[in-house]
């Protein structure tokens, strides 16, 4: 099996993580470092063994001979460097979210399918163990039709101290958030026909909102809920970073709850299962289950760079994905349902 060569493009705060799951997947090998702020980059590639920095973007890809690029920077750089990258022929890997619009995730497919080259999205929620447990479960069966269902990601969790950048932007939580949240309710229950979405800023020391809620109809016809929040209270049953679930079926349903417990209640009773996520010696136990939930997200990525199938978070099914993220933005700002 022949090593994929990669570059690592930003040396912020999700970065060391990104890198350190990429060591625990065979046959890739980060070859070099790219960060405007070259110090950070030097900083990222001691801790990491890299053996390459770079503060010029143009110079790395003139230099190095790479398989695919992995971007981790703001989202307003993500078009720009996918274009660099896909140009030169190499295969590109994203953090969500995609893009700060629409527009600019339309243009990022463009550009890759015009060079003939993968568009990838790490989303990574929909690969956390208990999420890829209540997938199974629903998809087994167990409680026939969902007709009704609610996610919720709200905490009370300093989510700013470690990352202050999400302090200054005018759309926070919807597009922070709000992607990982849509997308699980796509994975688990399909496309979305029509949404309606509210939103609040609860800090004062803060641009955009921390508070949003949405009510989702699917094209299968579940009504799903999502509750998202970081508004800084206390909150009883704080779980952070664990993304709960609650689905009705008519013939059971299905809780996902803290401690990545997952009641299925049937007519037969209820059974307790528990998918608690792998532990890794680098993941920092205040973000295990995102952490770890990385590593699949990778393998799965890798596979599909190596052709041996699709993966699940392509660019063209993220863009999905990144419409009901500015469609519940439309509807907050006009009160009005968007049908999508």
């Amino acid at each position: 099996m022949r090593t994929l060569r990669f570059a690592t493009l930003g040396a912020g705060f999700w970065s060391a993580y990104q890198l350190a799951a990429w060591r625990e997947i065979a046959g890739v090998e980060c070859v070099a470092i790219y960060n405007r702020t070259l110090h950070k980059a030097e900083e990222l590639a001691r801790q990491a063994g890299i053996p390459r920095v770079y503060g010029d973007i143009e110079k790395l890809l003139a230099k190095e001979s790479l398989d695919f690029v992995d971007i981790v920077t703001a989202a307003e750089t993500h078009a720009p460097l996918t274009e660099l990258a896909a140009c030169r022929g190499l295969a590109v890997i994203c953090q969500k979210p995609m893009a700060p619009s629409l527009e600019e995730a339309s243009r990022m497919l463009a550009i890759c399918a015009r060079a003939g080259v993968p568009l990838y999205i790490h989303e990574n929620f929909r690969w956390q163990t208990p999420m890829r447990g209540l997938r199974s479960i629903l998809d087994s069966g167990c409680i026939g039709s969902p007709f009704r269902a609610r996610i919720r990601m709200v905490s009370g969790f300093p989510i700013f101290e470690n990352q202050p950048f999400l302090r200054e932007l005018e759309r926070f939580l919807l597009i922070d958030i709000g992607s990982h949240v849509l997308d699980l309710a796509r994975f688990l229950f399909g496309d979305v026909a029509r949404l309606a979405c509210h939103t609040r800023r609860v800090r004062p020391d803060i641009l955009g909102e921390d508070v949003a809620t949405l009510l989702l109809k699917t094209t299968r016809g579940t009504a799903v809920i999502c509750e998202l929040g970081y508004p800084g209270a206390p909150l009883e049953n704080d779980c952070f970073p664990q993304t709960l679930a609650f689905i009705e079926g008519d013939r059971g349903s299905i809780e996902l709850a803290p401690d990545y417990v997952i009641r299925i209640t049937t007519s037969t009773g209820t059974e307790v299962r528990c998918f608690p996520p792998p532990r890794y010696a680098w993941a920092d136990p205040a973000y295990a289950v995102a952490h770890a939930s990385i590593v699949p997200c990778h393998a799965d990525l890798v596979a599909g760079l190596r052709g041996a199938h699709k993966p699940e978070t392509t660019g063209a099914d993220n863009y999905k994905t990144m419409r009901l993220v500015f469609a519940a933005y439309d509807s907050a700002a006009s009160g009005e349902t968007i049908r999508l």
